[in-house]
This record gives C-alpha cells, sequence and structure tokens, in this order.
C-alpha cells in the first residue's frame, strides 16, 4: 500500500546522492499511483555483489512502498560497454557468455527484491528493433541527430580519459543512448543507479522529453568501496563480496575489512542506528554485521553457525570443518601446492607468503620452501585458506 509523500521521501532519499529532481518527485507521487521504478544491470560477470545491493535495496523499498519495480537485464547493452567510471575501454563480452551471466541475474537480485513484484525484462528486446531498419529508416538515426557529440563528452570519465590520452571507443559514446532508450520503451518514472551514473540517467531524462513522454526522476546511490578499501568494489578488481560467496566465505571477508569501512558498509547496506553501532567495541560491531549479510543471503542458522565456527578457529586457533582436500600424486613444493590448491596466484606470491611467515602445516610456522614427500597434513596461509593434503 502506498503510504504518504512525505514518509515515501523519507525513505527514498535515506543515504542518496543525487535526485533530479526532488520537486518531480513529489509530483508524480501526487498522482497517487504505482510509479515504474527502473534499475537496469549488465551482466558482464556472472556474480551480484554487495556493490550491487546498495541501488537493489533501494529498488526493493520502493517495492515495499507499493511501487512497480522494472529490473532490465542488459544484454545487448554489455555487449557495447558502459564506459561508467571506468579508465580503460571494457572488453566486449560474446553473445553466449552474456547469456550464461544473465541467467544468474535474476535468481541472484531475488534474494532482495519481492519476485513476485518485479517485472524483468531484457533489453534486447527494443535495442536490437531500434537498430534495425523499418521503412527504410532507423530510429537511431532519429535519436542520435538531437543527441550532440559535445553532449556526450561532458561526462568526467571521457573528460579524464581524453587527459589522459586513453583510447575512447565509438560504442562507448552511444552506450547513454541506448541505456536512455531502455527508460523510453519501459515510460520510467523513477531511474535508479550508482553515483557513476548519473550522466546516463541524465540522458534518459532527455530522449524521454524526445518522445514525449514525462522525464523520468533520477537517483543514484553511494558506490560501495570494496574490501581493499581503495576501488570501488567491483569483480574486475578483486576487492569484492558476491551474493553467492559461500557463508564462510562471506563472513570472513566481512572481517577482513578496515573499522571506517565497516561503518560505511553499516551505513550503506543496513537500516542500522549508526550512534548506536558506534558504541560497541569495533570488533563486536564487525562480527554483527558479517551475521546481517550471512543472514540476508542464507539463513539466521547460517549466519549463527558460521559466526561460531570463526570464532573457533580464530579465536582459538583450531581448524575448521569441512576442509577442502587435495591429494598429492608426487613430492612437490609448498609453494606449487599452494598455487595448485588456489592459496596462491603464483609461484612467486607462494615463496613471498612463506617467507612472511603467513603458511603453517598443522598449525606450526613453514620456514622454508621444502619438498613434500607425502601428505596427511593441513596447510593454512592467511586467515582462511586451509586444505587437506592428502
Amino acid at each position: 500500500m502506498i503510504k504518504g509523500i512525505v514518509e515515501q521521501l523519507k525513505i527514498i532519499k535515506r543515504g542518496i546522492v543525487d535526485l533530479v529532481s526532488e520537486e518531480e518527485l513529489i509530483e508524480k507521487l501526487k498522482e497517487n499511483r504505482p510509479l515504474v521504478i527502473k534499475l537496469g544491470v549488465d551482466p558482464t560477470s556472472p556474480d551480484l555483489h554487495l556493490g550491487h545491493s546498495v541501488v537493489l535495496n533501494k529498488l526493493r523499498a520502493f517495492q515495499d512502498l507499493g511501487h512497480k519495480a522494472v529490473l532490465i537485464i542488459g544484454d545487448f547493452t554489455s555487449q557495447v560497454g558502459d564506459p561508467s567510471g571506468r579508465d580503460s575501454t571494457r572488453p566486449v563480452l560474446p553473445q553466449e557468455k552474456i547469456i550464461e551471466n544473465a541467467k544468474t541475474y535474476t535468481q541472484q537480485a531475488f534474494k532482495i527484491l519481492d519476485k513476485e513484484k518485479t517485472e524483468v525484462r531484457f533489453n534486447s528486446e527494443w535495442l536490437k528493433k531500434f537498430m534495425s531498419f523499418n521503412d527504410n529508416t532507423l530510429e537511431f538515426f532519429s535519436v542520435a541527430k538531437n543527441i550532440t557529440i559535445s553532449r556526450l563528452l561532458e561526462r568526467e570519465d571521457f573528460k579524464n580519459r581524453i587527459k589522459q590520452e586513453s583510447p575512447i571507443s565509438l560504442l562507448e559514446v552511444i552506450y547513454p543512448i541506448f541505456q536512455g532508450y531502455d527508460s523510453v520503451t519501459i515510460k520510467a518514472d523513477v531511474e535508479l543507479g550508482g553515483q557513476d551514473q548519473i550522466f546516463n540517467l541524465l540522458v534518459g531524462r532527455d530522449l524521454q522529453k524526445m518522445y514525449k513522454i514525462k522525464p523520468q526522476v533520477c537517483i543514484t546511490l553511494p558506490l560501495l568501496v570494496g574490501t581493499d578499501g581503495v576501488k570501488k568494489m567491483s569483480k574486475s578488481y578483486k576487492n569484492y563480496i558476491a551474493f553467492n560467496d559461500i557463508p564462510d566465505e562471506m563472513f570472513g571477508k566481512v572481517m577482513s575489512v578496515s573499522d571506517e569501512l565497516m561503518y560505511s558498509y553499516y551505513e550503506l547496506l543496513t537500516d542500522a542506528d549508526m550512534d548506536e553501532i558506534k558504541k560497541e567495541h569495533p570488533m563486536k560491531a564487525k562480527k554483527q554485521l558479517a551475521m546481517i549479510l550471512v543472514e540476508r543471503f542464507y539463513s539466521k542458522e547460517a549466519a549463527l553457525k558460521v559466526r561460531e565456527n570463526f570464532e573457533r578457529v580464530f579465536s582459538s586457533k583450531e581448524i575448521p570443518d569441512n576442509i577442502e582436500k587435495f591429494k598429492l600424486i608426487s613430492p612437490t613444493k609448498i609453494s606449487q601446492i599452494l598455487v595448485l590448491t588456489g592459496g596462491a596466484k603464483s609461484n612467486n606470491e607462494a615463496r613471498r607468503l612463506i617467507e612472511s611467515g603467513a603458511v603453517r602445516i598443522n598449525g606450526q610456522k613453514v620456514e622454508s620452501d621444502k619438498i613434500i614427500e607425502k601428505g596427511d597434513f593441513v596447510l593454512q596461509c592467511g586467515k582462511r585458506y586451509f586444505r587437506k593434503i592428502v
């Protein structure tokens, strides 16, 4: 059921960066009807991560207020490549990979969204027609002639790349036109996106005006910083926590972030009272956050179990249950075992880990990269890597 305008605005505006414009949003809310809320995601990888959940949480908030959520899977735009926030051209994925990734997106998104209240659309449905001749005309031409190059090059990421003499592809330049046409097709009242998406969202407004459609309101959310504490969360930067991470991995990744980043995660990923959270000891608050997230994507039982396991392993220095096994076929150096079992990306990295004292066998620190003749021991590296060598 749709609530009063003041109450809706309070919920909608919590944690946002841009709102273009509040006056227009109020006018739409005054119509006392379910608004069409658009969120587009390009399936450029098989996993959604907590960075995606920031905007998905806002879409769910709109659903809970009684509005209509339209999740657009960008199977067409994925082949173009969104330049938002990027300092180089995104590699173009093959169609079969995009289709494979798209299959996992809706399943993962419904861990946050109400499936019964979500309309899922694939933008190839209309963009293929948009780029095809109809009655000897190409609709794309009609739109493109009204969008100037200077307008498209206004975006900050393009300005930075021009200064750095980094290449910008023609596909990247026209990407906002495709995303904007999505808004035209579904007649979006509101479009959501990360703060690096504001340019694309505004182009959607421009295109709607061209088609005599009442322009959408644009709302952006902060970008979640990845576990490295530096760059935005992204699979490309390997600093992400995925929806599909197993509970132990999800819990462990949260526990590895800095206290400062932990408070940011609370603010962007939960409805917790920040004043109350900051009264807690940081370690206690971090465990609580990790439990909240595991429970959200799995269950309360899973969250309790993984916390108990974490405290047993890292507080009591015990070995976790259900360790993955690796069969040692022939005498092998420890560094090579680490690489083969995913503990290190290269032999050089493995040797550095050994030299730094991060590698243990049955709890005892490994002093050198010696050859292992046979198995039957637990290999540990850092806080979260354990392998049973047999």
